[in-house]
């Protein structure tokens, strides 16, 4: 589906959202909720296996109060 090298970053990206909703101690239905996606897919972007919208990216850098670059 993605080369490697696509893959990493999405993996990269994923573990930094996660990064970022458990230092605000949130679960990840909580967050999903605040964003206004659903849970399982939340899932699979903080696993990585998803390539955001650029509309989806924008809701969760939002929601964790953090500038869009920080995400990358």
């Amino acid at each position: 589906m993605y080369n490697e090298e696509d893959a990493e970053e999405l993996r990269i990206l994923g573990q930094t959202i996660r990064d970022s909703r458990a230092s605000q101690e949130l679960s990840q239905e909580a967050f999903a909720d605040s964003v206004g996606l659903h849970r399982t897919y939340m899932g699979s972007v903080e696993r990585g296996e998803r390539n955001l919208s650029y509309l989806n990216l924008m809701k969760i850098a939002r929601a964790l109060d953090l500038d869009l670059s920080v995400l990358k």
